[in-house]
Parts: C-alpha cells; sequence; structure tokens
C-alpha cells in the first residue's frame, strides 16, 4: 500500500473566543493530493496552551456543495429561533 500525501491550505478563516481559554474557528481550506484537489469547511473548536498556541480538540469536515451550505446554514438559523 502507498503512502498518500495530503497537503491543507487554509484559504480564509474567522476566529472567535469564549469561555476563559477557548476559541471556535470556521475556515475554508483546501486538501491537494497527486490526484487533485477538494474544498471543504472545518468547524474546529480548541484552546489556548499557557504560551499562547492554539490546541486543536475537535473538528469536522464539510463539503463545500450548495446542498450542503443551504442545509447548515438553515438548520442553524431554524435551531437558533427554537
Amino acid at each position: 500500500m502507498t503512502e498518500r500525501i495530503v497537503e491543507f491550505e487554509t484559504i480564509s478563516s474567522k476566529e472567535t473566543n469564549f469561555g476563559r481559554n477557548n476559541f471556535l474557528e470556521i475556515a475554508r481550506k483546501r486538501a491537494k493530493t497527486e490526484e487533485g484537489e477538494n474544498e471543504f469547511l472545518s468547524i474546529s473548536r480548541g484552546f489556548f496552551s499557557k504560551t499562547g498556541e492554539k490546541i486543536y480538540k475537535r473538528s469536522v469536515a464539510i463539503p463545500l456543495t450548495d446542498e450542503m451550505m443551504e442545509f447548515l446554514l438553515g438548520s442553524v438559523n431554524e435551531l437558533r429561533s427554537g
């Protein structure tokens, strides 16, 4: 089995801090392999170390398709309003 090398590139991101030492980051990223490229939305949660370094705890990658974005945005708005 050959090893597949994936290179990740952050295209743009937004971040907000919450609680005492936590952050939430939403980023548009690109994964590159020899076979091609794929863009996706990454939602990550983490905290800052004592030296200020970001430590990522959890992350989810969402395909950047119109259908997925409509589902995500519609669901967030629906759940937010109760």
